[in-house]
C-alpha cells in the first residue's frame, strides 16, 4: 500500500527528504487497523511515521507529537467526535500551534472539514447535518463527498446561502484542495482526471439569490 498523490504531494511540500509523519485516527475511534495501513504506507514512501491517540488514553504529548512532526494527517470518520476529543485533550490548541509554525496539516473526510469552519456531515445520523465548530484555521466552509453523497450538495449551498456557512470549498471524491495560509491556491487529485469534465473542486458562495457555485478543474487555481 502507497500514499496517493495528493498524500505524495503534500510530503513534497515538506521539503525533506525522510518527513516525519503523525497520523490522527481519532474520528474513527483510534482503530488498530487504521494506524497500521497508514505506517505501511507512509513507511513505504520512506517516511518516519507516528500516532496520536486520545484512546484509552493521550498516546503522547501533543504538542510535542504534532509540533515535532512535518505532516499530521487526519483520516475520516465522525468531525464531531474528532472535534470534542481533540477539545477535551488539547489537541487543537496543539495543531493551532503546529501550524502556525509551519507544520503541513492534511487529511481525508472528517480529517478536511475539521480544518474549516465547519460543513455538511453524517456525524449525528443518516440525515446530514452541519457542523459549526470546526478549528477554523482557514475562515471557509467546506464539503467533502460532493459528487458521491446526494445530500451533501443541496445541504451545503442552503447553509451558504442562509448565511450559516461562509464562502465554501467543496471536492468530489479522489480530489483536494491545497491552501497557502489561509488562501485556497489549487485543486490536486489522487487519480488522473479529464480537468474539463472529470472530478473537479467547487468554491460555493453566498449571493442575492441564495448560493452560487463555482467549478474550478484539478491543476486550476482559485482566482
Amino acid at each position: 500500500m502507497r500514499p496517493g498523490a495528493m498524500v505524495l504531494d503534500a510530503l513534497g511540500a515538506t521539503g525533506k527528504t525522510r518527513p516525519r509523519v503523525c497520523v490522527l485516527e481519532t474520528a474513527a475511534g483510534d482503530p488498530t487497523s487504521s494506524y497500521a495501513m497508514s505506517f505501511e504506507a507512509f513507511a513505504a514512501v520512506g517516511c518516519d511515521v507516528t500516532w496520536f491517540r486520545v484512546f484509552p488514553q493521550p498516546s503522547a504529548d501533543p504538542f510535542e507529537r504534532l509540533g515535532g512532526s512535518d505532516l499530521v494527517w487526519v483520516g475520516g470518520g465522525s468531525v464531531a467526535n474528532l472535534l470534542a476529543l481533540w477539545r477535551l485533550h488539547g489537541v487543537d490548541a496543539a495543531l493551532r500551534d503546529a501550524w502556525e509554525a509551519g507544520v503541513i496539516l492534511g487529511g481525508v473526510s472528517a480529517g478536511s472539514i475539521c480544518w474549516h469552519v465547519g460543513g455538511p456531515t453524517d456525524s449525528f445520523g443518516p440525515t446530514l447535518a452541519p457542523v459549526r465548530d470546526g478549528l477554523a484555521l482557514v475562515p471557509y466552509g467546506n464539503g467533502v463527498h460532493y459528487d458521491s453523497e446526494a445530500q451533501r450538495r443541496p445541504l451545503l449551498q442552503r447553509l451558504v446561502a442562509d448565511g450559516s456557512l461562509p464562502t465554501s470549498y467543496a471536492t468530489d471524491d479522489h480530489v483536494g484542495l491545497w491552501y497557502e495560509g489561509d488562501v485556497a491556491t489549487r485543486v490536486v487529485a489522487d487519480v488522473d482526471v479529464d480537468p474539463a469534465t472529470g472530478p473537479a473542486a467547487y468554491r460555493v458562495e453566498r449571493s442575492a439569490d441564495g448560493a452560487v457555485e463555482t467549478r474550478v478543474g484539478v491543476g486550476g487555481i482559485f482566482a
